[in-house]
């Protein structure tokens, strides 16, 4: 067995199976509770002092691959001058952003997904089928239960691998790379499939000045794939959420009243209950600004401080691209400077999940970001959820 740091328990004497159990134990290791079985016959043969114990086999994890995809529908700060009360340049002073992507016409986020993993495959050299896990990191799905098997039917995959959705806003895609790293190192899978694709324009409301000009829609995806110790390209993480913050950030279910409301004799009326739908996007800038620039740089700091690494060590800035006053004030509070961040936040706006893994892979292609270099990448947004993660690309 495994566990998440990638040591894995193997018996030192053939013939000995190791299992984990909930509330008992032979051997401890970081939590785990590690059995021998047989071990009465083997006690009456062996001494105390050549009893088995497990050997620790430890595996790395790597980025290999990268792609991306944006809608072909372009808007600009001037297009949406047209709609609200705004302009290009109140627009790109306050947030940086110039232009976005959106989903139009027959448009759909799991295409543009599956677009953006194929390339990432292409990167790597790998097929469909040498694929052994899906991540989809969105918060938009198009299906209820979630998008994550129906990219899998897209990109041809013949063996069934595990596919599944990660809701965590902006923060998606880093808490995306940190759950590949732990189900190679702890679940022995090979070749993992992370992605993050948001369609937030789906949930903006188009008449409002204060969120409108922010959001776009977009996918991202990158290759983690299983190697030695030495190679292991993931050095540290640090993840956090905080459910106070709702208020802040947040599209919940619209309420109707009539919904299970009782007569006064006890029954109910208005059943069954009406069908339910998400309110628009609602967001407290200045609030969501002031947790981004205090928590997100401490947690860069956290990540660092895992790793063993000093803040000099960071070739590349890449945080979630929602606001560039943001992404200064962490590059500053860091002491990175500006020609060590990654930023494209003025071609696409905020698109959540994709934020992350869009400028990667931008960065990557254009011969910014070389094999070997290091980057620390933070995610944030709504749950309140944050988290970062110093890692090595290639």
């Amino acid at each position: 067995m495994a566990n998440a740091s990638g040591l894995f328990y193997t018996p030192s004497v053939p013939n000995f199976t190791v299992r984990v159990r909930p509330f008992s134990s032979i051997h401890r290791f970081q939590g785990f509770k590690v059995f021998c079985s047989g071990a009465q016959n083997y006690a009456s043969t062996v001494s105390p002092s050549q009893s088995p114990t497990p050997r620790l086999v430890s595996k790395g994890c790597k980025l290999v691959g990268c792609g991306s995809a944006v809608p072909a529908l372009q808007i600009s700060n001037d297009d949406l001058s047209k709609i609200v009360d705004t302009n290009d340049e109140w627009i790109s002073v306050r947030t940086g952003i110039r232009k976005r992507r959106v989903l139009s016409g027959g448009d759909s986020l799991t295409t543009l997904a599956a677009e953006a993993a194929k390339k990432a495959l292409e990167m790597a050299k790998l097929d469909p089928d040498d694929i052994d896990l899906i991540l989809m990191c969105t918060s938009t799905p198009e299906d209820l239960f979630g998008s994550a098997p129906q990219i899998q039917k897209q990109l041809g995959c013949t063996k069934s691998p595990l596919s599944y959705d990660i809701t965590a806003a902006c923060s998606g895609f880093v808490l995306g790379l940190i759950s590949a790293a732990c189900h190679v190192r702890g679940g022995g899978f090979r070749n993992v499939l992370v992605i993050g694709a948001d369609a937030l324009s789906r949930y903006v409301d188009w008449t409002d000045r204060g969120t409108c000009i922010l959001f776009g829609d977009a996918a991202g995806a990158v290759v983690v794939q299983a190697c030695n110790s030495e190679e292991d390209g993931l050095f540290g993480f640090d993840v956090h959420s905080d459910g106070s913050g709702l208020r802040h950030l947040n599209a919940g279910i619209k309420e109707n009243e009539s919904n299970n409301a009782l007569d006064s004799n006890g029954s109910v009326r208005s059943f069954p209950p009406k069908q339910s739908s998400y309110s628009c996007i609602q967001m407290n800038g200045k609030e969501v600004f002031r947790f981004a620039v205090r928590c997100v740089p401490q947690s860069i700091e956290n990540a660092l401080e895992k790793a063993g690494l000093p803040a000099s060590s960071i070739d590349w800035l890449l945080l979630h691209q929602a606001n560039q006053r943001i992404i200064d004030a962490v590059a500053t509070r860091l002491e990175v400077p500006s020609e060590r961040v990654i930023s494209n936040l003025a071609n696409y706006g905020n698109t959540s999940a994709a934020s992350i893994p869009l400028a990667l892979d931008e960065a990557v292609r254009s011969g910014k970001v070389k094999a070997g270099q290091t980057i620390a990448a933070a995610g944030f947004g709504a749950g309140l959820t944050w988290g970062s993660a110093i890692l090595r690309w290639g």
